[in-house]
């Protein structure tokens, strides 16, 4: 079966603040590729090109993770499944281990997906500073959600990183191999790279899937701050539009506070969750002057026919490492 994309112009309405597709345009019909049967067991290798099942973008494997999944949706599914005790935190919940991978991003259709492009940031090394810096065209994508293809097309992808990473080898299947600089590069960045553990939950058809990672400690000579980034996906599973109007935050920390943060939208935007553009995905990032804690809250969701509800985001843990990494370079 050979896929076909749609280009399609896109402006930013002044007044609405939302976007709008330019209808008098006419869309452009381009192949891609050929799909390939996705892969009910084992796992897909480095170099295999994708397409994103929800969010459509094309991007290429350039390594898998092993996860530990705790859903709510399911407490009581026990096979294939370890204890779900992580400090407190949804204790009965049952942890099910779960492939993900790390996906490089064709940057053409960045402007067109529905999710952050920069979904890895990191420390810097300077102690006095605590900026954060972003990895481009990076993201976390599971196992089923990954649609396999091949194609023809010079280059096979568009990324500064692609041709650092990957080499073309036409006897093999799939014909992309880590490049030595990739392996150092995932050796080097482990630490601001790894994923373990996913949350997921659905209230009123809304599933809202969480994924915390440690960022590292800055550390002064009165005070020590934790820092994490969660990157957040909902999805609508119903079939009436949605729309998130607020979010309403508590984060615990260690050193015993609680603190409460409410707000308008997410990431400054309202996003609509449709039957044709059913997700919608961000990241954000929280600091503790401690070395754990967790967090949970609730969105207020406005669905089309005027039914307001607050939708769970199921709580999750925040764990220090012991180590803090050195800057990441994306170019070892």
């Amino acid at each position: 079966m050979y896929i076909y994309i749609y280009i399609c112009i896109q402006r930013r309405s002044a007044r609405s603040r939302r976007t709008v597709s330019i209808l008098d345009a006419v869309p452009k019909l381009a192949e891609v590729g050929k799909l390939e049967t996705p892969k009910l067991q084992g796992k897909y290798e480095t170099g295999q090109l994708i397409l994103h099942r929800v969010f459509g973008y094309r991007g290429v494997i350039l390594f898998p993770w092993l996860a530990r999944v705790y859903d709510r949706d399911l407490p009581n599914r026990r096979e294939g499944t370890e204890d779900g005790n992580f400090n407190g935190v949804g204790k009965e919940v049952k942890g099910r281990t779960h492939t993900f991978y790390q996906v490089l991003i064709d940057q053409r259709d960045c402007p067109y997906i529905r999710a952050q492009t920069e979904a890895v940031t990191f420390l810097g090394n300077h102690e006095s500073s605590r900026s954060l810096y972003a990895i481009p065209g990076l993201d976390y994508v599971a196992h089923e959600d990954i649609l396999p293809y091949t194609t023809n097309e010079k280059p096979a992808l568009q990324h500064e990183l692609f041709d650092k990473f990957l080499s073309y080898h036409s006897d093999r299947d799939p014909p992309f191999a880590a490049q030595e600089t990739l392996r150092a590069w995932q050796k080097k960045n482990h630490p601001w790279l790894e994923l373990s553990d996913v949350h997921k939950e659905t209230t009123e058809n809304i599933r809202v899937t969480v994924i915390p990672f440690y960022m590292g400690c800055r550390e002064s000579q009165t005070t020590s701050v934790y820092w994490w980034r969660y990157c957040i996906r909902l999805e609508n599973l119903g079939d009436l539009s949605v729309q998130l109007r607020e979010r309403h935050w508590r984060i615990f920390s260690l050193s015993g506070t609680l603190e409460t943060v409410r707000g308008r939208g997410v990431v400054g935007q309202e996003p609509v969750l449709s039957k044709t553009l059913p997700a919608f995905q961000y990241s954000s990032h929280v600091s503790l002057q401690a070395p754990s804690g967790h967090m949970w809250g609730t969105f207020r969701m406005e669905r089309e026919d005027g039914y307001a509800f607050d939708c769970r985001i199921p709580p999750f843990s925040l764990e220090s490492k012991a180590d803090e990494p050195t800057t990441p370079n994306a170019n070892t």
